[in-house]
């Protein structure tokens, strides 16, 4: 499934200025509601679930986040890619009392369940590879972001 089909430039927000994973998820949610993409019940579902489920993933020298919630938020599929400036905290996924710096955060919104688990796979798959992080951490447009992910599909 080529993920690259779920990215769109609206969600797209590299090195952006966000202090806390909170905002993450607030800018996300901004953008993603006043599109149409989620339900107003978006933001709030997908903190209760980061507080339950944490997301944030560390991998060699560097940590990702790949925050989702319930398909019934989602309306139209996306992927959200947020790069930002300086690291934010998210708790391990594998362990919620270890904090991890994160400056890339993949946020999943698909209301497909068996969609969420390809994406999920293709996703992790990409992004333990540290030459994509950095690739990512260094895009200066979507068409950048965009060009990434459709090259990784067709490998």
């Amino acid at each position: 499934m080529p993920i690259a089909k779920f990215l769109k430039d609206e969600l797209i927000k590299l090195n952006a200025d966000c202090e806390s994973k909170e905002e993450v998820f607030q800018l996300m949610y901004n953008e993603a509601f006043s599109r149409g993409y989620v339900s107003d019940s978006f933001l709030t579902k997908i903190q209760e679930r980061e507080e339950t489920f944490p997301t944030g993933l560390s991998l060699d020298h560097y940590g990702i986040a790949i925050p989702h919630t319930d398909p019934e938020c989602v309306f139209h599929q996306f992927i959200g890619v947020i790069t930002l400036q300086k690291p934010v905290i998210f708790q391990s996924m594998d362990d919620k009392s270890k904090a991890i710096d994160v400056k890339v955060i993949l946020m999943l919104g698909l209301n497909e369940p068996h969609s969420q688990l390809a994406v999920l796979q293709q996703i992790m798959q990409i992004v333990q590879q540290e030459e994509n992080y950095d690739k990512l951490v260094a895009a200066g447009s979507a068409k950048e972001v965009y060009t990434l992910f459709e090259e990784l599909d067709n490998i």
